[in-house]
Formats: structure tokens, sequence, C-alpha cells
């Protein structure tokens, strides 16, 4: 049986979505492994790990109860901290965000006993959650494919609660242990920095396909194989070599008629790719399907009830649509 690992926090998050409703449920980590179960059913092992606080432990579990294929094993609480976190969307697609608890970091300890998965996809929503060291256990350990999410690396948690983004300024010593790479515009630019800022001189515009090939190049060097950008409505870049030669594709986006709540959009898009991975592990364009359909129908309502089967999922990444109306 193939094993994907998806590996990150459970947050307890208390949303307020653009219409104005209050959603409070599990997310992040909770979101890719309840896609890839409803994917796959029996005929993949799926692997959350995570630590979260004592007293959540049960309600976490709770919410993976009727999923097949799902291994429990790894939501643990040895130091009894776990992420809980405030989402205020002022639009579609931008939120303010607080954060009052913290998972501690996930070590090579807790991937002693994953190493022979095919798959690790790594979604961190902020810095200090995922250790290089763990990156750099797997690579030495481990044949699996490395898909990591740079929102973590870009977020930052300040002492006031807020959620702030800021410069990925070590992200030379993390690109050689990822095999996929992983984020939206935002996070994008904040990997993709000058070395010296005047002070009212920080980015403020979104990297046009000039500087975002230039990075994409970048980290292909440091050793990445693909480099995948979101760009919202608008589908995905995909940056890969191919005989050494640069290939730059857009996947276009699977359309949606209404939004719901794109809270785990993006943990929802990693999962997509770590199936298509899994199936193959150079089909980056395929992947990407499977991505943005799962991005798309996790927009389509407040539960993990978005989620549709394999054949449900290939059909709208055929008809490149999900919803009615």
């Amino acid at each position: 049986m193939k094993r994907i690992a998806v590996i990150g926090p459970i947050p307890r998050d208390h949303i307020v979505t653009h219409n104005g409703e209050l959603i409070q449920k599990w997310g992040c980590v909770a979101h890719p492994v309840i896609a890839l179960s409803v994917l796959t059913g029996d005929k993949t092992e799926i692997i959350p790990v995570t630590h979260v606080r004592s007293v959540d432990v049960d309600n976490v579990k709770e919410v993976f109860k009727g999923y097949r294929g799902i291994n429990l094993n790894h939501i643990t609480s040895k130091h009894d901290q776990g992420d809980i976190i405030s989402l205020k969307f002022v639009d579609v697609n931008n939120r303010l965000e607080r954060q009052t608890g913290f998972m501690d970091p996930i070590l090579p300890a807790d991937m002693k006993k994953l190493l022979a998965c095919q798959v690790f996809v790594f979604v961190p929503i902020s810095d200090y959650e995922i250790s290089l060291d763990t990156l750099k256990y797997l690579k030495a350990k481990s044949k699996g494919l490395i898909i990591f999410d740079a929102h973590g690396p870009t977020t930052a948690c300040l002492v006031t609660g807020e959620r702030q983004r800021k410069f990925w300024i070590d992200r030379d010593q993390w690109l050689p242990y990822i095999d996929v790479l992983k984020m939206n515009l935002e996070e994008a630019q904040a990997s993709w920095f000058k070395k010296e800022y005047e002070s009212t001189d920080f980015a403020s515009h979104e990297p046009n396909r000039e500087e975002l090939r230039a990075f994409a190049l970048h980290c292909l060097d440091k050793g990445v194989k693909c480099v995948y950008i979101t760009l919202d409505s608008r589908g995905c870049l995909v940056y890969f070599r191919v005989r050494k030669r640069l290939q730059e594709e857009l996947v276009p986006p699977i359309r949606v008629n209404h939004v719901i709540d794109t809270t785990g959009c993006g943990d929802s898009f990693a999962g997509g790719l770590g199936f298509g991975l899994l199936q193959k592990s150079t089909d980056y364009i395929r992947a990407a399907g499977f991505a943005n359909a799962l991005g798309a129908l996790r927009t389509q309502g407040k539960t993990f009830g978005v989620f549709k089967s394999l054949a449900e999922t290939e059909k709208i990444i055929r008809q490149g649509h999900v919803g009615t109306g």
C-alpha cells in the first residue's frame, strides 16, 4: 500500500468569512488528510503528523472518524501545545490573523517510523512549526518526495498575537532539502527579496512573470525539482526542467461560481499535489490539476463534505469548473 504523510498543525480555527459568517473548525492538516481519504478510500494510508493540546486529542481524532485509510497514531500531545488561530476575512482572499496557541515544532524524532512513506506533504502555517533538521533527516534517510508549502517560513507570530508576512531570509538553507515547493504570489514576493532596502522601498507590487521565472530558476538551481506558484482565480504557474531546459506552464484554474470559505484552500492544494505526485512523481502538470481541483472544492462549503471521490474529481478537472448556478 502507498503511504503519504501530511505534516503540520491542526489548529483550532475561529473564522469570520468575507460574508460575515462565523465558522469554528479544525484546520490546516485536516483539510488535505480528509481530501486524500475521500479521493483514495482505503487504497492509500494517509498519516497526519501533528502536535496538539492534550485537551484536544480526542476531539481532533473525532474529526477523522468515518474516513477510510487514515492512521491517527502520529497525532500526539507530549508537550501539551497546539495552534489556536482567529481569522477575519476582509475579502475573499485576504484576512486578518491572530494566534494565541502554538504547536511545538515537528522534529526528526516525529518522522522516524515514517521513512517508508512515498510522499511527505509539509503544510506549516508559521515559521517555527517545521525544523530544518526534519527535512535534512528525511533527505538522508528516506526516498520519499518532499512537498513543502512556503506559507510557514513566510509567516511570523508577533508577541501581540498578530500573524504577519515576513521575508524568508534563510531560504537557501532550506531549498536543497525540498523536492517540490508550493506558494502563492504573496509568499513568492516574500521569498524573492532584495539584498538591501531603502526605508521606503519595501516591495508592495505583485511580482511579474519575469521575476517569478527568475525566482523559480533560482530554486531549481538549488535542488528543487518543481515550483508551483498559485495565482488565485488565474490558475497556477508550474516550473520544472526537462533535459536541463526550463519548462514554464500555466495550468488553468477550476472555475467556481460561488465562494463560501477559502480557509484551507492552500492546504488542500498541497494535498492535491501529494496525490498526483504519489501516482507519478514527475507528472507535475497532472498533479497541478488535482491540486487546483481540491483547492476549488475547498471553497464550496463550511465542512469537509466539499471533497469528492476520485471519479468525481477527475470529472471536475475535465470540465474545468465546480458548483452550479
